[in-house]
């Protein structure tokens, strides 16, 4: 069987109060340029919507970009939904500001990439790439 050529398909979102979203739509944009589909589902987004969009999207990953310090709520509640919702086979990562010390909590829970706020849009289109092709087929 040959590989899959269709192109890597994520979702890119932005949970709860945050309402900075320079940083996202240029990742969203450098995600596209790069060949991705890429579905931005804008500001405010609840856990639950971004799930539901990623599953109805039939995206590769969810991409949450996160400056609130809300990380370690957010995170377990999508990657808790995923798995609620059998879609368990869409990888998670996450950007923004995150402390370091919570890079390992969250990587345990099952986030695939936490890219921080200086990762170079080359660095974030390899990463989602690599965790892509770690996975495997779907």
């Amino acid at each position: 069987m040959e590989p899959s050529t269709a192109p890597i398909r994520v979702v890119i979102a932005k949970v709860g109060l945050d309402g900075h979203d320079r940083g996202v739509k240029i990742v969203a944009r450098t995600l596209r340029d790069a060949g991705m589909d890429v579905i931005y589902t804008g500001l405010h987004r609840t856990p639950e919507e971004v799930v539901e969009a990623a599953i109805q999207e039939d995206v590769d990953v969810i991409g949450v970009s996160i400056l609130s310090g809300a990380h370690m709520t957010v995170f377990p509640r999508i990657v808790k939904l995923l798995r609620e919702r059998e879609a368990g086979d869409i990888l998670v990562v996450g950007g923004g500001v995150i402390p370091d010390e919570d890079l390992p909590k969250l990587r345990e829970i099952g986030v695939k990439e936490v890219l921080l706020q200086d990762t170079p849009p080359a660095e974030i289109v390899a990463s989602i790439k690599r965790v892509v092709a770690e996975r495997g087929p779907r």
